[in-house]
């Protein structure tokens, strides 16, 4: 356990953050996109010191043999450095979420009650690898005015640093008292006395395996926001176009295979299974994905190198190239498969039956459900939100890719010229209770 005195210090630290955040909530409009704007061009003007901090990481996490997809989420490039730059930019053009009012009434003449947006105030991200989740969240916090804690992976040290520095540069240029308003903590004992600060902490959001946001969950009293397991599925109907479901579930898989929104399983409808089935797993197996089926399947694949699916792949998330393979002899079997194992993150249907499309869509119960598409496209960049916190499951506060509303609560803001609830309670005064425009 940390000692007292270090304790303090993460506590005041913190505590600094809430109070910058505030600052950074009462800047206009321009001003906080002019520092979304500064940071997006030092990140280009400083991508040599980024890849070279990023190398450093990659070295040390080949040395440590850190497992594949979590090498894969830690590299970038020149080119992701560009995107980086590119989407913070997107965020910085994107409506003010503040400053508007969301509905009025009018109580009684001269009382009038407004629902306005606010930031929650402090939002604490825990994630690992993926240097690019550090613009991706700062730009939605500095956007909302929030205040960010953010503590990343010990493989992503160096390059967290330097993108973390961008950031407090281009808050400083503008008020140095601004700076503080995003931290990076680093020691991994931090993260319990990050989950006990409910007093100055109002949103937790972890971003890792299902195992580390369950840990978040049962030792926290600030709400959370879980980033859970994406276990996808896509639904090959009796209806498909055959070709476009091999294509869909390719780039589903492969695209990149280390995201939670990548494709881990395939159902199958039993009537076009055997010929659908040959060619959807040559086409996989030719990018090297190891394709493990049910029994059905691997009749309809004589010849074919399969393997053989246990009870335990059905709920597990890959994160890597592999993927499982069932027959279903209905459009009820597969939905039903997908509520006992899917983690209602994304699920995607293939046909050209808009009655089974339109059933599907509706009773899936997961974030994003999908017709005729990819389920790489559940991602708040693509789905115009200009980058996001997070992708959530849960159904409360928000939910599929977390974007600038995701960081917003609401307060309600009453002016009056004196007005007693006692005038009202006697019945000398009525409620008019007209609502505005």
């Amino acid at each position: 356990m940390p000692d007292v005195a270090h304790a303090h210090d993460l506590k005041a630290q913190v505590q600094a953050t809430r109070g910058a955040g505030r600052k950074l909530a009462g800047l206009t409009t321009e001003q906080r996109n002019r520092i979304l704007v500064d940071a997006a061009d030092a990140m280009e003007r400083r991508s040599d010191e980024i890849l070279a901090a990023n190398q450093n990481d990659c070295d040390l996490a080949l040395a440590a043999k850190i497992a594949q997809p979590l090498l894969k989420r830690l590299k970038t490039t020149s080119a992701g450095i560009a995107e980086m730059a590119m989407r913070v930019r997107d965020v910085a053009k994107l409506n003010d979420p503040l400053g508007h009012v969301l509905a009025t009434t009018e109580l009684d003449e001269g009382l009038v009650l407004e629902k306005v947006p606010c930031p929650l105030g402090v939002v604490a991200v825990i994630f690992e690898s993926r240097p690019d989740a550090v613009p991706q969240v700062s730009s939605l916090a500095m956007k909302t005015g929030n205040g960010l804690v953010l503590k990343g992976g010990v493989e992503a040290r160096h390059s967290n640093r330097v993108l973390v520095s961008i950031w407090r540069d281009a808050l400083a240029a503008h008020d140095p008292a601004l700076s503080d308003s995003i931290c990076l903590l680093e020691d991994r004992a931090e993260v319990m006395q990050v989950l006990q600060m409910d007093r100055e902490i109002d949103l937790v959001v972890p971003r890792g395996s299902t195992e580390f946001v369950n840990f978040v969950f049962r030792n926290s009293r600030i709400p959370v926001l879980g980033h859970g397991a994406g276990i996808c599925h896509v639904y090959v109907d009796r209806a498909a176009d055959l070709g476009m479901a091999t294509a869909v579930v390719v780039d589903s898989k492969i695209q990149y295979p280390a995201a939670c929104n990548a494709a881990e399983k395939v159902l199958v409808h039993r009537e076009i299974a055997a010929a659908f089935l040959p060619q959807v797993v040559q086409a996989l197996q030719s990018v090297h994905v190891e394709v493990r089926v049910d029994e059905e399947c691997r009749r309809l694949c004589a010849g074919a190198d399969l393997v053989p699916a246990t009870e335990e792949d059905w709920s597990t998330e890959y994160s890597d190239l592999r993927i499982t393979i069932k027959v279903v002899s209905c459009l009820d079997e597969a939905m039903d498969h997908i509520e006992r194992y899917g983690s209602r993150h994304t699920e995607a249907i293939i046909t050209r039956d808009s009655d089974a499309a339109a059933r599907f869509m509706e009773q899936v119960d997961a974030a994003s459900v999908f017709h005729n598409a990819s389920t790489r496209f559940a991602d708040g960049f693509r789905f115009g939100l200009g980058a996001e916190i997070g992708i959530s499951n849960s159904k409360l506060h928000a939910r599929g890719p977390v974007g600038l509303e995701g960081l917003l609560t609401y307060k309600y803001k009453l002016r009056g010229s004196g007005q007693l609830v006692a005038d009202y309670v006697a019945g000398g005064r009525r409620f008019t209770h007209r609502k505005g425009k």
